[in-house]
């Protein structure tokens, strides 16, 4: 048994029990090949609600603090996180975009699937909002199709994406693929970039039901 098959066995049950998790258009995910899901992040219990409600494996970036931990309880959240399929990053560095951009390239071009939270950071309120256009260089450097998601009802029960979850329903749903094979070669163009990105941002906002705010997340909670 792998090892996220073994926190599925032991913690399935658990998250099943106090999250009821409901997952929609999970038939919408191929089931081999690069993928990439991008979806809304309300919460830090998203990429703990996600690797348990899909079949295939998928691997997304996190916070190299997550598995620097000293002790058991660091053991322990290393194990645990890089079990699920995050990989660690540091992204507070001036190259963190860049190493992290590498990684998804380097997971996808394994014929893997990459998770990614285009607003680049959690929402601050709520609402949705513009997507970093590394999305974009994603699925136009490699071909992969991108697979928009939903995350819904988790900022519910983990309110400010702290403390300790508390029991509620979720919702997962995914949306149809997109592909963008007609802007080959042109991942270095800013308007293509920024179109694809906003596409995709668009059917997550369907997904969602969430209100749009057109500006960066991380501007929204500089102000």
């Amino acid at each position: 048994m792998s090892r996220l098959g073994l926190i599925k066995a032991v913690l399935g049950p658990i998250l099943r029990l106090m999250f009821r998790p409901q997952v929609e258009g999970a038939e919408n995910i191929p089931g081999t090949g690069p993928v990439i899901l991008a979806g809304n992040h309300l919460t830090f219990i998203d990429s703990m609600i996600m690797p348990i409600c899909l079949e295939r494996q998928v691997h997304y970036i996190g916070k190299d603090e997550y598995v620097t931990g000293k002790g058991l309880k660091g053991r322990l959240m290393a194990w645990f996180f890089t079990s699920c399929g995050m990989i660690p990053v540091d992204r507070d560095g001036g190259r963190g975009g860049v190493a992290a951009l590498m990684t998804g390239r380097r997971v996808l071009e394994e014929g893997k699937m990459f998770s990614i939270y285009p607003e680049g950071t959690r929402s601050p309120d709520g609402r949705l909002y513009r997507g970093r256009t590394g999305i974009a260089r994603l699925t136009l450097m490699t071909g992969a199709p991108v697979v928009p998601f939903a995350m819904i009802g988790t900022d519910k029960i983990q309110p400010g994406g702290a403390g300790l979850p508390r029991p509620g329903k979720v919702t997962v749903r995914f949306g149809k693929p997109m592909e963008f094979s007609r802007y080959e070669g042109m991942d270095r163009d800013r308007y293509v970039l920024r179109a694809v990105t906003d596409s995709v941002m668009s059917e997550v906002m369907q997904l969602s039901g969430q209100e749009y705010v057109d500006m960066y997340a991380t501007k929204a909670k500089a102000a």
